[in-house]
């Protein structure tokens, strides 16, 4: 592995783990076990590296996001979507976890951010859009308007449910958040589905939203 890599990959570990404000390009070079030098030789700086971050999660998300053109989207799509972009999430929580904050530290990111949450947006139109596509499409057909509401919906929770964990936990010291408990996410992007689904997949959602429900108890 180049040591360009190196440095991003401890970099998103250490983000991940204590969070990104807490940890310095000092801190990462000494996790890689070189001096801060060659690290900057690298990357000028923190900002530098969070960006790299940001542009290999954007490339992520678009390939997790394709669509199919040869063959209407079912239910089997739907369950990949929403689990191949909350594991994504997990991968790079701190990004969401932290994300006023980064946006607001550097103009770049905010405007390549506000360009991935265009796109995003759009492709999330076009798999609800071809989930209605097809004799046994799983959702009834909907005007623009409601589209373009339950686009937004499932972009809200999806990229604000790490801060929800957060603030729903805020000063219970002994609960961590884990992936199972962000997955949970996906529970209440089903729960907008529910009301517009056609009749074969009404009770597949319930049962599927049974597997994400969220734990009182946790």
């Amino acid at each position: 592995m180049k040591t360009r890599d190196k440095i991003i990959l401890a970099s998103l570990e250490l983000f991940n783990d204590k969070g990104e404000r807490n940890v310095t390009t000092n801190h990462i070079a000494a996790d890689l076990s070189m001096s801060p030098g060659n690290l900057y030789y690298h990357f000028r700086n923190k900002s530098d590296i969070i960006y790299e971050i940001f542009i290999q999660y954007e490339l992520l998300v678009d390939h997790y996001l394709q669509i199919p053109e040869d063959r209407p989207l079912n239910l089997n799509d739907l369950v990949y979507y929403l689990e191949s972009v909350f594991d994504g999430l997990w991968s790079y929580r701190f990004f969401h976890r932290d994300l006023e904050f980064l946006l607001d530290s550097d103009e770049r990111l905010r405007k390549d951010y506000r360009a991935f949450t265009v796109r995003c947006l759009d492709s999330i139109k076009k798999i609800l859009k071809g989930l209605q596509k097809g004799l046994d499409g799983v959702l009834k057909d909907l005007d623009d308007e409601h589209i373009e509401s339950m686009a937004l919906n499932v972009w809200l929770v999806v990229t604000n449910w790490m801060a929800y964990l957060k603030t729903a936990h805020a000063g219970e010291g002994t609960v961590a958040i884990n992936k199972d408990m962000l997955k949970q996410g996906i529970y209440q992007v089903l729960s907008f589905t529910v009301p517009y689904l056609t009749l074969p997949y009404v009770e597949e959602i319930r049962k599927l939203q049974e597997k994400y429900r969220p734990n009182p108890a946790v």
